[in-house]
């Protein structure tokens, strides 16, 4: 039978190079996103089907998780992607933004990870959580993101150390810089060159090469890892981060 992956998050970006590289290694995706209209432009795809869902709000992610079962009849992975990307000096994060962000980040990983359990123990399945560098170092303008990003991780080891027993793995990928459409309006000249000199492959990543970590670590390909982040990130996090031109 064809094996089903949930992505959330999959309308644009990682996401959705993440779901087009499952449908070519054969899988079939649930694509999640509470944005309807992206999840309109992004489609239709062969072995796609869209589901409308915030994954922030209990109620929603239990009603997504019965809809993808009732479709796909199985659930085999699961890529916990969805995120809020939200920067600012901590003096001016109210808490109203901190919710935002991990309402999003961290909570919408917990909700999907624990309503999509009992499937997973079905097929022995795997967890991929999506954090970021900034989860493993701490840089500027990052409170609520980085923190929510660290917290993933923690989560990504809590799953590991409680899910084994049933056959589920848990894992987590850290993306460094990625050359996103939303990277690239917001990142000045200034700030695309310090991060060329900071990364030691002198680049930013690409959606497809973050995808093809997330891939790799819901395969049987990785049927002995669990618990691990993966940081991919052109070697970012071996030089620190903290860069000048991204306190302006």
């Amino acid at each position: 039978m064809t094996k089903t992956v949930i992505v959330t998050g999959a309308a644009r970006g990682i996401g959705l190079a993440t779901t087009r590289l499952f449908i070519a290694e054969g899988w079939q995706v649930a694509m999640i996103d509470r944005d309807s209209e992206a999840l309109d432009d992004a489609g239709p795809i062969d072995g796609a089907k869209p589901f409308v869902c915030d994954v922030s709000d209990p109620n929603a992610v239990s009603a997504m998780t019965a809809a993808v079962a009732a479709w796909a009849g199985r659930l085999d992975a699961l890529v916990n992607n969805a995120g809020v990307a939200d920067f600012g000096p901590i003096e001016e994060t109210s808490f109203a933004r901190w919710r935002t962000v991990m309402a999003t980040n961290l909570d919408g990983v917990f909700l999907c990870s624990q309503a999509a359990i009992p499937q997973l123990k079905a097929s022995r399945g795997a967890i991929v959580n999506i954090a970021s560098i900034s989860g493993l170092r701490a840089s500027t303008l990052r409170t609520a993101y980085g923190t929510s990003k660290a917290a993933v991780i923690h989560l990504t080891q809590q799953q590991a150390a409680e899910l084994g027993e049933f056959g589920i793995r848990a894992n987590c990928v850290a993306p460094g810089p990625v050359r996103t459409k939303l990277a690239m309006a917001v990142h000045t000249k200034d700030i695309i060159d310090a991060y060329h000199d900071a990364i030691p492959l002198n680049r930013y990543g690409s959606e497809e090469e973050i995808a093809e970590a997330i891939v790799f670590l819901a395969s049987p390909r990785a049927s002995y890892v669990t618990g691990q982040c993966l940081a991919a990130d052109g070697g970012f996090e071996s030089t620190g981060v903290g860069l000048p031109a991204l306190r302006d």
